[in-house]
């Protein structure tokens, strides 16, 4: 029976903190049941199918791309980079990567399928996006600690009303995404201050 991993990735749109991506290879004798796309679970729901995961499954690993390889490569090619990361961080080689979404990474160890809204069709790609997801909130709620007028803890990034306004009032900080919209019109209004 060929190993299979599910791949996919947490933290494409928002403009601050590193893109995550999980790569996980389930054990068919331990199934976990509740297994869904990370984005329609509760938070309480994914953290408990995180440990599970993490318990139960024959592999994973955790990987991400940090902002400043988002500002350089651009926010694809850094997403690619840290799915490549997730699978070659694998303590089990797996025979095929399944991936969410319509792309494969290029430069992937192992054969790769990509499937459009896979981590709600595909266990292991579920799997993945808690993964994905959880280190991705974690990351946030640790800089909600540094930085608390930002409101990371709530909005994780995204360019809710709350972080657009924080970053007026408050300014860009290197978790920042500087070539993201928002970030970038703030910085050429400010000549490229950071706080």
């Amino acid at each position: 029976m060929p190993l299979i991993c599910g791949v996919d990735e947490a933290g494409r749109g928002p403009l601050a903190g590193a893109v995550f991506t999980a790569a996980v290879i389930l054990d068919p004798a331990k199934p976990i049941a509740g297994l869904a796309d990370s984005k329609v679970l509760s938070e309480a729901k994914r953290d408990a199918l995180a440990e599970l995961i993490k318990r139960d499954a024959l592999a994973w690993c955790i990987a991400s791309a940090s902002v400043e390889e988002i500002d350089k490569l651009n926010i694809l090619h850094a997403t690619m980079l840290a799915m490549t990361r997730a699978v070659e961080g694998l303590p089990v080689r797996p025979d095929l990567a399944q991936i969410d979404g319509n792309r494969v990474p290029k430069h992937l160890p192992v054969p790769g399928e990509a499937i459009v809204k896979g981590d709600a069709k595909v266990a292991a790609i579920s799997a993945a996006s808690i993964l994905a997801k959880t280190a991705r909130d974690a990351e946030l709620v640790a800089l909600d600690a540094l930085h608390p007028q930002y409101g990371f803890a709530r909005h994780k990034g995204y360019p809710t009303a709350e972080h657009l306004a924080a970053i007026e009032a408050y300014g860009v900080l290197p978790a920042h995404r500087k070539t993201f919209g928002p970030v970038r019109a703030w910085l050429a209004s400010h000549q490229g201050a950071l706080f």
